[in-house]
């Protein structure tokens, strides 16, 4: 289970340690979101409270949203940025994901002084120190709080979004290319939330 141990090894002398996660890179629709999240240092019985945290996608959704409530709760400063399907199309999904992550980062408040990011990520933009972290989410708490706050954040707006586009059936699979999608897409095309630029789409407007 995430624990504390990535953000003991940078702590001191950094104080302010931000996890960041994103969710729906994969997706065929929707924006994609990311969330940064600083937890208090030396807390007492902060580990308690945050028992059950884990990699958002080892989580059903009713956990999730509880869990988005205690990391909202009790988080020294969070923030999440998105970046919609649009703008994925124009600079594609790499360079929107790490857009979507300075957007959360801009969102902290006390800023972060040392970053712990999930995959093999590495911000450009900024001169804070990083480390990227295979797996990060099943490691890093800070991590495994930003997967749970980007997934919880997503998942609301692509169910919102499923009133607008009923045929899609976004609010079952968020805009990931499940078999009911793909069929969907076939039968009325790719919809002004879908990503055009992604193979599904580019083969149904040719």
């Amino acid at each position: 289970m995430p624990n504390f141990d990535w953000e003991t090894a940078v702590s001191p002398p950094y104080l302010h340690i931000a996890g960041l996660d994103e969710a729906g890179r994969g997706a065929l629709a929707g924006p994609v979101t990311a969330a940064a999240v600083i937890f208090p240092r030396y807390t007492p019985d902060l580990l308690k409270i945050l028992q059950g945290i884990n990699d958002s996608k080892q989580l059903r959704a009713k956990a999730r949203e509880q869990l988005f409530v205690r990391v909202t709760d009790c988080a020294l400063a969070y923030g999440i940025g998105s970046v919609a399907a649009t703008v994925i199309d124009e600079i594609g999904i790499i360079l929107a994901t790490k857009q979507a992550m300075m957007m959360a980062l801009g969102q902290l408040s006390p800023m972060a002084d040392y970053l712990l990011i999930d995959g093999r990520i590495r911000l450009p933009n900024t001169s804070l120190p990083q480390q990227s972290i295979i797996r990060g989410d099943s490691q890093s708490l800070s991590i495994a709080a930003a997967s749970i706050l980007a997934k919880v954040t997503r998942d609301r707006e692509m169910i919102a979004l499923a009133d607008v586009y009923p045929q899609y059936g976004f609010a079952q699979h968020k805009g990931y290319g499940t078999e009911a999608h793909m069929a969907a897409i076939a039968e009325f095309g790719p919809s002004p939330i879908h990503r055009h630029t992604f193979a599904p789409m580019r083969q149904t407007l040719l």
